[in-house]
């Protein structure tokens, strides 16, 4: 009786079913998305600049300078590999590059170039030359802008000016290998990467380093992995990627509430259109839910009729959103979206993949559908309780 009476007014209940599996198919695409915006910033945070966590020395942060260091970084580096992380200890320095009349200020990063690949992926970012090489210690990665700005590109010298950690003004000269994509505006602008032993000698730090930079096993999670790294450097100072970027961490922390947000916008919009739809189909079927009740047909039966044909439609349409967000999922997960115009863009100093694709999940679909049973069901109600609550004689008087 359900399903006939779904399709008594054919034009009404299509319309309504189209409605929802639109809404639906949209918020499946939109929830792809945004998960896959939310990956693409986390990957470009974690493999390309930050790491999952950093270890300092106590106070680094807030005066860095060449005196304040790890002192015995294998120390370190040894007990974190034995318990399945990946680490990596960099120099950090500050001074200046120079070629031809153009001049910025940088900072340098001395790499363990072995060691480093375990933990970034910035070797995979090079645009334009090579990646740095043991063998070629006077060669320098540079970023994308500083480039631009110096008027430089592969080949080409930079004289680089700084101090040694004996005060005295240490120089020399540089060739660039290679020319980075864009990562984040710090490294863009003034990221210049070095063998760790070039920058060694340049400012003569002998040993120790500024920074250990800690991937952790893909199964344990942020706060454990924090826990068991400040259980190996007790005396550092250990910070998680959240509390070195906690205005990013917040942003796409925050994306699971829009999303949420966005569905329920979406949805009230259908659960109105529901709502509508029902009540039409119940006041048309006043006289008939009256003879229904006078033949000895309970209000139950009456409320469960009224969900019933309503959870006819949403099955038609949850089956029909769901078929045609397959082949566009699909699409958005392997082509994606070309930003190819936006490509210089960045979020809050993190760079866009130029390509952005959708991640497909469990909770792209469940989360989606979820929320369009909740709000349809709610919507029903009230059309469903005003059909169980007609009264007989009043109802086969209705004109």
């Amino acid at each position: 009786m359900a399903w006939r009476n779904v399709w008594r007014n054919r034009r009404r209940s299509v319309v309504t079913i189209s409605a929802m599996a639109f809404g639906l198919w949209v918020m499946i695409l939109y929830a792809a998305l945004m998960d896959g915006y939310v990956q693409g910033m986390e990957r470009g945070i974690l493999d390309l600049e930050v790491g999952d966590l950093q270890i300092f020395p106590e106070k680094f942060r807030e005066n860095p300078t060449l005196w304040t260091t790890i002192e015995d970084p294998d120390a370190l580096l040894e007990p974190l590999v034995s318990q399945g992380f990946s680490a990596s200890g960099r120099v950090l320095a500050f001074g200046l590059v120079a070629a031809g009349e153009a001049s910025a200020g940088v900072s340098f990063r001395g790499v363990d170039v072995e060691r480093d690949a375990t933990i970034t992926k910035v070797q995979d970012e090079v645009a334009r030359g090579e990646w740095l090489d043991p063998a070629d210690p006077k060669g320098v990665v540079i970023g994308r802008r500083l480039a631009k700005m110096l008027a430089v590109d592969v080949g080409d010298e930079l004289v680089v000016l700084t101090q040694g950690i004996d005060g005295a003004m240490a120089y020399d000269l540089y060739n660039v290998r290679g020319v980075l994509r864009g990562i984040a505006d710090a490294t863009d602008r003034g990221g210049v990467f070095l063998n760790e032993s070039a920058l060694r000698e340049l400012v003569s730090v002998p040993e120790g380093v500024h920074q250990i930079i800690v991937r952790r096993p893909a199964d344990l999670a942020l706060d454990l992995a924090a826990g068991e790294v400040r259980g190996v450097a007790p005396d550092l100072d250990v910070q998680t990627w959240k509390q070195l970027m906690p205005t990013v961490a917040s942003l796409l922390e925050s994306t699971q509430g829009i999303m949420l947000a966005m569905f329920v916008v979406m949805y009230v919009a259908i659960g109105m259109l529901i709502l509508n739809a029902m009540l039409m189909a119940v006041f048309e079927r006043i006289r008939e839910l009256g003879v229904m009740k006078a033949l000895g047909v309970g209000p139950f039966e009456v409320l469960r009729l009224i969900l019933l044909e309503c959870g006819i439609q949403v099955g038609i349409a949850v089956a029909a959103g769901l078929s045609l967000s397959l082949p566009a999922l699909a699409y958005l997960s392997t082509s994606g979206i070309d930003l190819g115009a936006l490509a210089g863009t960045s979020v809050l100093g993190i760079a866009m993949e130029p390509i952005w694709r959708a991640a497909v999940s469990t909770g792209v679909f469940t989360k989606p559908v979820t929320v369009l049973v909740v709000i349809v069901g709610i919507a029903v109600l009230y059309p469903a309780c005003k059909a169980a609550a007609v009264q007989p004689v009043e109802a086969m008087r209705h004109h």
